[in-house]
């Protein structure tokens, strides 16, 4: 079998964002969420990672589309799809949670920690997924 470069590329790109927010996301851990600034920060990072990956995905999904490999550029197309959701629902409940901790609820930080668990769960198990795939979608049927 004949590698596909393409897919092989598009992967690779994809997992960028993903890798990024995986070493970025711990150092969170070690500050306390109910500092206005740092639930920000947190809130920026989220939200940088969120438009990487939904913009090296869509990429990844017309690329590989164009080489004719319809069913790896629909598994790509479905973490366009689940990311924009994600996104919307992190985000939104992120705002909820900030906007709550400014209004001084002492349970508002502990919130915001149990959302940033959630995210870096979430993002673990998309690296996860995509690894396991990429022997699958390396090489071209024959």
């Amino acid at each position: 079998m004949v590698p596909d470069h393409v897919a092989v590329f598009a992967t690779t790109i994809i997992l960028l964002p993903m890798l990024y927010l995986l070493l970025a996301a711990p150092a969170f851990l070690l500050v306390r969420l109910d500092v206005r600034q740092v639930g920000q920060l947190l809130r920026v990072m989220f939200n940088g990672y969120f438009l990487a990956l939904i913009a090296t995905s869509a990429v990844g999904t017309l690329a590989v589309a164009a080489e004719g490999r319809f069913a790896v550029a629909l598994g790509i197309g479905a973490i366009v799809a689940l990311t924009v959701a994600w996104r919307r629902w992190f985000l939104r409940h992120m705002d909820a949670w900030l906007l709550t901790s400014d209004a001084g609820d002492p349970g508002a930080a502990h919130q915001l920690r149990r959302l940033h668990w959630g995210g870096m769960l979430g993002n673990a198990v998309q690296i996860a997924v995509v690894l396991a795939a990429i022997p699958h979608i390396a090489v071209v049927p024959a």
